[in-house]
């Protein structure tokens, strides 16, 4: 293995239009039990909320209701393989209107394998569980697991390399890599092999999100020296098990930001006003990681909330507004929360 050393810094200031931070944060919904993914359905009024541990699905409105509706068959949360696992992400279709598109897609860990799987979502209640992909081997805590549409109306899927570290570099797998698929589980077309397969060389990919001029990014979790903030390319080989970090190895792309495991484990990822939120879950913390302009480049990391409310996981940017919404993990039943974070133009320390 090469090496790690940590990404080169790229500071700049941001330009006029763009930056902003975290002014205000309040507790917004309480009583959640590990909250893994949170996603806004396409009218931007409520969100549809997964928890790791239960498989259950919740939908919160703007207002602050929350109401059950429905869980994820076949789903086999821990301690059931002593890994991980269970309910993670989940996407609305991006013409989803709860009639004559119901289709929400989901993804979990089944007994054998982890499944990108399709439901009907009527706006009140899941039904007709449908799996549109299986064969990803599950692993531990190496089962990526984010699921989002993205400016194409692709599907794209974050995979682990399941405890296999191999399985990144071969690109006929589909673990440790981010899919771009149809919504019937086909390759989408352009691929760059292909195949299902849009990047690779990922240990345990998270968070994606794009930017405004629709560029994905994610954030990675490392093993041991390094976690990663990645701008995603199609085709691009992010150097796992090679390189943690960066590295100079031909063939292999840096990231945009490396943190050490004690200052990150980052988990989801959000974009509001060309600023890259990361939610930290060893960490405990949301970095601030602002994109210089329309450039590749992104400027120094800011931390906030440190240790203040645990490990930080799901996060989402309110539609039409400078806000996020930000949910703690693994603080017990129906002890987690949900909390707002306000976004507000005149950048200001972390408290």
């Amino acid at each position: 293995m090469q090496p790690a050393v940590a990404a080169a810094s790229d500071t700049a200031a941001d330009d006029s239009a763009d930056g902003g931070a975290p002014a205000d944060v309040t507790t917004f919904s309480k009583g959640w039990h590990t909250p893994w993914s949170i996603s806004f359905l396409p009218d931007g009024r409520s969100a549809l909320v997964t928890e790791r541990l239960s498989y259950q699905v919740y939908s919160l409105d703007r207002d602050g209701s929350k109401k059950r509706v429905g869980e994820v068959p076949y789903t086999v949360p821990e301690p059931y393989t002593h890994g991980a696992g269970g309910l993670l992400g989940v996407a609305p279709s991006p013409t989803w209107n709860g009639t004559t598109d119901k289709h929400v897609f989901f993804v979990h860990t089944a007994e054998n394998e982890t499944r990108v799987a399709r439901m009907s979502y009527d706006g009140s209640s899941l039904s007709d569980y449908t799996m549109v992909l299986g064969g990803i081997e599950r692993g531990g805590d190496h089962n990526g697991g984010n699921v989002a549409f993205g400016p194409d109306g692709y599907l794209y899927v974050s995979t682990g390399d399941a405890l296999r570290p191999e399985l990144a570099q071969d690109r006929t797998s589909l673990n440790g890599k981010i899919l771009r698929i149809t919504k019937a589980g086909d390759p989408a077309p352009g691929n760059p092999f292909g195949n299902r397969v849009y990047s690779y060389g990922h240990r345990n990919p998270y968070g994606l999100a794009w930017d405004r001029n629709g560029r994905l990014w994610s954030a990675e979790i490392g093993e041991s020296a390094y976690d990663e903030l990645n701008l995603i390319k199609p085709g691009a080989n992010y150097g796992w098990p090679t390189c943690e970090g960066s590295c100079d190895v031909k063939g292999m792309t840096n990231p945009k930001k490396a943190w050490t495991p004690p200052q990150g484990v980052p988990a989801h990822i959000a974009i509001v006003r060309n600023v890259i939120y990361v939610a930290s879950l060893r960490g405990q913390r949301l970095w601030r990681v602002p994109i210089e302009g329309d450039s590749e480049r992104v400027g120094a990391d800011t931390d906030f909330y440190t240790g203040r409310y645990g490990r930080l996981r799901a996060v989402a940017r309110v539609p039409g507004s400078d806000e996020l919404w930000l949910g703690t993990s693994d603080r017990g039943f129906g002890n987690d929360e949900i909390l707002r974070v306000t976004i507000k133009q005149s950048p200001k320390q972390s408290p």
